[in-house]
């Protein structure tokens, strides 16, 4: 795949809002034709409509959240640093999932993917414990930061990625045989113990068997500016990625095919539109918008439009 198939001749980044703090975790919600995300910092749910051009306050006061994705159910899984729990929204209505693996409570949940079962999958980084502004202070209870398992229909939690130092976001291959794990170490909390390793700043991957067994962790790429915080899998294969104040591109062996300049700090990003291709940017303190010629690896199972 070259470069150029990946946008159309017309593409043009334009900023759609602004007025957060530090926006993250965006989703795109079909039936509302909106990217719903957070103000992290802010303590605040906002949503963009594409219907209205117009950005409004989904709910305030809402403990930190963070990553968000939409299940097959329609519902959306969200990620509370404040309240270090995984939370399912319907329709504002908001229940807890989990917060605590073998009697000891997370970190603070930070990135989360449903997988066409409806299993959750999510990140558990301490930056809401350690880092200020983003949640509130809190100790390591289980000592270390995880990717973790999550089965919603019977509760159950398990480790499933340790090897991680910082883990943050998450993608799966568009057949959902490989786990993708951004490590984020390179930036590390303020209050991290003493000694902790750190120092990365690429994304991993992982074999998946049976929808359960993660095995052959390997580094698959580096972020030569910035931080692989949030990416996209789209249809290809192909990852989207986070880096500095751009997106990057690459193919599924890790190679790179493109890089689409943003004017802020990029922390996350999803595909939406009512065709699943215009690309949604959360920077900094703005929601940006290119239009793409690739669609979400997840679409197939998603109600989209």
């Amino acid at each position: 795949m070259r470069s150029s198939d990946l946008l159309p001749d017309t593409a043009r980044l334009e900023k759609v809002a602004s007025g957060a703090s530090w926006a993250e975790g965006p989703t795109w919600i079909p039936d509302r034709r909106a990217v719903r995300f957070s103000d992290v910092s802010g303590n605040r749910i906002l949503e963009y409509s594409e219907r209205t051009g117009e950005l409004s306050v989904y709910a305030a006061e809402v403990e930190y959240t963070n990553g968000r994705a939409l299940a097959p159910d329609g519902s959306v899984v969200q990620c509370s640093q404040g309240r270090r729990r995984m939370e399912r929204d319907r329709d504002g209505a908001v229940e807890p999932l989990a917060d605590q693996w073998n009697g000891r409570r997370f970190n603070s949940p930070n990135d989360v993917v449903v997988t066409s079962d409806g299993t959750i999958w999510f990140s558990d980084p301490s930056y809401g414990i350690l880092k200020d502004g983003e949640g509130h202070p809190g100790e390591l209870e289980y000592g270390d930061h995880y990717v973790f398992r999550l089965d919603p229909a019977t509760g159950a939690v398990e480790p499933a990625v340790l090897d991680v130092r910082m883990p943050n976001g998450l993608a799966f291959s568009p057949d959902e045989t490989i786990l993708y794990v951004s490590d984020t170490s390179m930036e590390l909390p303020e209050r991290t113990p003493a000694g902790y390793p750190g120092g990365g700043h690429g994304i991993r991957a992982y074999d998946v068997a049976a929808g359960r067994w993660v095995k052959n962790g390997r580094l698959l790429l580096e972020i030569q500016d910035g931080l692989a915080d949030g990416f996209r899998v789209d249809t290809d294969g192909n990852l989207w990625t986070s880096a500095g104040s751009a997106v990057q591109v690459f193919t599924p062996d890790g190679t790179l095919l493109l890089t689409i300049p943003v004017p802020e700090t990029v922390g996350n990003l999803c595909f939406g539109g009512t065709d699943g291709q215009s690309l949604y940017i959360t920077a900094s303190s703005s929601l940006y918008r290119i239009r793409t010629n690739a669609r979400d690896a997840r679409s197939s199972f998603l109600p989209w439009s």
